[in-house]
């Protein structure tokens, strides 16, 4: 027999606003994490993180980040609004029940997970894009003597003082990891760059500008950023980060990869040259890696800021609802066969907002199909 109720896979955001709306709706939902705790995401990042967008545009359904907090929450503050957010909406959150696969079944889905079987009429998946760290396959990376980690294993520079640490990936994460580096003491920083990024100062009303960008069009609104990049930044391009020709906008639209979005400070850092960028990493060898600009340097450690994976393929992967980076079709809410959905996979300014309003989308849909 299927039960009516339905399945949220994942305690982070998504799924949390997903099973609140539900209950607001009167449809029972239980939240299937394979962690220990809600929010785990958040809780393995490291020390200095914040939103990149501000508490204002950051908001689950139904509970606001506290004043206090300014305007961008700390990693510790967004743990604890999650918590916060479970216990408010009395969530039904099974910990360390990791879903293995999801397969039709009469009507509904089986889920085998680990801590069991079950069925569920209704099934949303909203285990992250950010889900499984990915560290290029290089040439000669398990010779390297070296330290090599993702950066989802960096939590502080205290293990790095004095060290020669080769950063890769210009990113949000790689571009804010190098500047907690070099501010924590470490002996020399370089960033390793293949794909120059598109780059905004963090401020408090960017999703609200954001916003008002998509609704003009990609080109449009890169034009306009640009200009607004040469007046916040400037001409990074001597030090080895020249604005790339393809707008931030049309990059998010064609990729759906998001600009870096840092504080001033790291900018400074970078054309003080405390944060020296270098070409993209070709290969690694026992003592050192070979760059992209025929540059070969001996870091201590490498540290890869090169993104993560939705690790969706073992779940879902024969259902045909993914497309060829793994990321799920459609990913916004609607229904990608009967009674299955994912909410959360599509990166977007002001994230998390836009998690809120797909759930309340999606919370609406399955309670209108009982």
């Amino acid at each position: 027999m299927i039960d009516r109720s339905t399945a949220v896979i994942g305690a982070g955001p998504a799924g949390l606003a997903m099973a609140a709306e539900l209950g607001r709706l009167g449809v029972d939902a239980t939240v299937l994490e394979q962690s220990s705790a809600l929010g785990a995401s958040w809780r393995a990042r490291y020390d200095r993180l914040r939103l990149n967008s501000s508490r204002w545009f950051s908001n689950l359904p139904g509970l606001r980040h506290e004043r206090g907090e300014g305007p961008f929450p700390s990693r510790d503050q967004m743990v604890r609004y999650l918590e916060e957010y479970a216990r408010a909406n009395a969530l039904d959150v099974r910990v360390n029940t990791r879903v293995e696969r999801i397969d039709r079944d009469r009507g509904g889905w089986s889920l085998r997970t680990s801590a069991g079987d079950l069925s569920s009429e209704q099934v949303v998946v909203s285990s992250g894009y950010a889900h499984t760290p990915f560290i290029p396959d290089w040439p000669g990376r398990d010779s390297f003597d070296g330290q090599l980690l993702h950066a989802a294993a960096y939590r502080n520079p205290d293990a790095y003082r004095d060290r020669d640490v080769l950063v890769v990936g210009p990113g949000c994460s790689g571009m804010e990891i190098a500047y907690d580096l070099i501010e924590g003491g470490a002996g020399r920083v370089r960033l390793a760059v293949r794909t120059p990024p598109n780059i905004l100062i963090r401020n408090p009303i960017g999703p609200l500008l954001a916003r008002g960008m998509l609704k003009l069009g990609p080109r449009r609104a890169d034009r306009i950023m640009s200009f607004v990049r040469r007046r916040e930044i400037g001409d990074l391009t001597e030090y080895g980060l020249p604005e790339p020709e393809e707008g931030i906008f049309s990059r998010l639209m064609r990729l759906g990869v998001a600009p870096a979005i840092v504080d001033k400070e790291v900018i400074e850092a970078i054309k003080e040259r405390r944060i020296e960028i270098v070409g993209g990493v070709e290969s690694l060898d026992g003592a050192g890696v070979s760059l992209s600009d025929g540059t070969r340097i001996e870091p201590e450690a490498v540290i890869a800021a090169t993104g993560y994976r939705t690790g969706l393929e073992p779940v879902v992967g024969h259902l045909g609802v993914l497309d060829e980076r793994g990321v799920p079709q459609p990913p916004t809410g609607d229904e990608a066969a009967p009674g299955l959905r994912f909410i959360g996979y599509l990166p977007r300014p002001a994230h998390i907002g836009l998690i809120a309003r797909e759930a309340t989308y999606a919370a609406k849909a399955i309670a209108a199909a009982r």
